[in-house]
């Protein structure tokens, strides 16, 4: 008789988890911070033109990579936050890179605006960013007691995943 070993992916815990995910990216204030984030990520897109630094071609080009970047984030986290919970860390380091990016970027020295521009953007966006990951972790904690654990048989689970003990 064979035993038939599943992957990590059907694994029940798992599946609990991204109900969790999905539960914490569902509530309003999840909402309201992942819109905010894909706002950020807009302007920053369009900031060398509204502040007008397109001359400093540079920063252009990377205000644009890195907005457009957070933009597609955020609408990863607002329609699948269960499955990309794991790149949620990607968004603040995203954030962080825009307030640092006159500066570090190469080329003439950029103006007044383009610097006073990217740090509030990239402030915005650190604290919209982190807000969704802790949202994120917070309600993943607390979902645990509102969200019914997968039915399965306490049999079955000890077969497949040894060392498990079964279910809690």
């Amino acid at each position: 008789m064979t035993v038939r070993t599943p992957s990590i992916d059907e694994h029940p815990d798992l599946a609990t988890l991204g109900l969790r995910y999905e539960e914490a990216a569902e509530t309003p204030t999840a909402q309201v911070v992942e819109g905010l984030t894909l706002l950020t990520g807009l302007y920053l897109a369009i900031s060398p033109w509204v502040v007008g630094f397109t001359s400093h071609n540079s920063l252009t080009v990377n205000n644009v990579f890195t907005g457009v970047t957070l933009a597609v984030l955020a609408l990863c986290f607002a329609t699948m936050f269960g499955r990309s919970h794991r790149i949620a860390w990607v968004a603040p380091v995203i954030s962080a890179w825009t307030i640092f990016a006159p500066w570090l970027v190469s080329g003439p020295a950029p103006s007044i605006g383009a610097i006073v521009s990217n740090v509030i953007v990239g402030l915005v966006g650190l604290a919209c960013t982190i807000a969704m990951m802790m949202l994120g972790k917070r309600r993943a904690g607390t979902a645990s007691r509102r969200v019914p654990a997968v039915p399965t048989d306490p049999m079955r689970d000890q077969r497949q995943w040894p060392g498990t003990g079964g279910p809690a």
